[in-house]
């Protein structure tokens, strides 16, 4: 595993936890699906300068390249878009029915997933990765769950999105070292705002002047959230055991926390930050070397 690859993700979990709060002020004025739907569009269009950029400098066998493998790229991106939609659809709308820090918890639950169903893949974890992911658990328990647990509605559709993004998560194993990552990015995001708009006019009743009064939010996570966060993710899953990708991934919780401490002046209890030393230890763990996987 390249330090470079695993630095990218830990950026990824950096900007969604720090787009937390962009997330939450803009569903103030507008409701899940036109926030998802203009914010996806965004980040697509925000790709496109750095697509045209980067092939500028591509070479005429590097071009070549990516024309055999267009199918391929395609595929993905549609795959990606679709699992995005279905598994942020899914979150948005559990959100208004359970807390926040339930809905991290559960969220992150695709920790779990991706290994299981990664044994289904031949995608083994070693034992310290599995003993990292239970540690990681017990720190997301201590840091998101703050009053007594129990299952309600939201949390069945929060529970739906962990499963959707753990597929989200082995997608892109799948695909991203075949093809060109920034654009499998940017068709990824293109799918999923064209799946949120027949449904934001559908089941919502959208408002250019509510859209415009959330557009910094908007902005922020089309941007930032969308077309840095999901592209480095991406790019950074590339050659990466997909259950090691997760562990770094959640570190979203954990820094949504802190950035809450450090920028609004949230209290950070005992509790919370016991949790944040449990999550950071899990992820050193999981990076530690398998010496026995290696000889093999």
């Amino acid at each position: 595993m390249k330090p470079r690859n695993a630095l990218m993700l830990i950026l990824t979990a950096f900007i969604w936890g720090t787009a937390f709060v962009a997330q939450s002020v803009g569903m103030d004025y507008v409701q899940p699906f036109t926030f998802n739907g203009v914010r996806s569009l965004i980040g697509a269009a925000a790709l496109l300068p750095c697509i045209w950029l980067l092939g500028k400098r591509k070479t005429a066998g590097e071009e070549r390249k990516e024309a055999e493998s267009k199918k391929t790229l395609i595929m993905g991106g549609v795959l990606c878009g679709i699992c995005l939609f279905v598994a942020s659809s899914l979150q948005q709308i559990g959100i208004q029915y359970t807390t926040a820090g339930k809905a991290g918890f559960i969220t992150a639950f695709y920790i779990i997933f991706v290994p299981v169903l990664g044994i289904f893949l031949h995608k083994k974890a070693g034992w310290k990765v599995w003993l990292a992911v239970v540690l990681a658990l017990v720190g997301l328990y201590f840091l998101c769950i703050k009053e007594g647990f129990s299952i309600g509605r939201g949390d069945i559709f929060v529970f739906a999105c962990a499963l959707v993004f753990s597929i989200h998560i082995l997608v892109i194993d799948y695909f991203s070292p075949k093809v060109d990552g920034v654009k499998m990015s940017c068709i990824q995001f293109f799918v999923c705002g064209l799946l949120s708009i027949p449904c934001m006019f559908l089941w919502e009743n959208p408002d250019i002047y509510a859209i415009m009064m959330a557009k910094l939010p908007i902005l922020y996570a089309g941007v930032l959230s969308c077309a840095v966060g999901y592209t480095f993710q991406i790019i950074g899953q590339t050659g990466m055991n997909p259950t090691i990708a997760s562990l770094l991934m959640s570190l979203e919780s954990t820094f949504s926390v802190l950035a809450g401490w450090v920028i609004l002046h949230e209290t950070l209890s005992s509790r919370e930050a016991l949790g944040c030393v449990l999550m950071f230890a899990a992820i050193i763990l999981a990076q530690l070397p398998e010496k026995k996987e290696e000889k093999v």
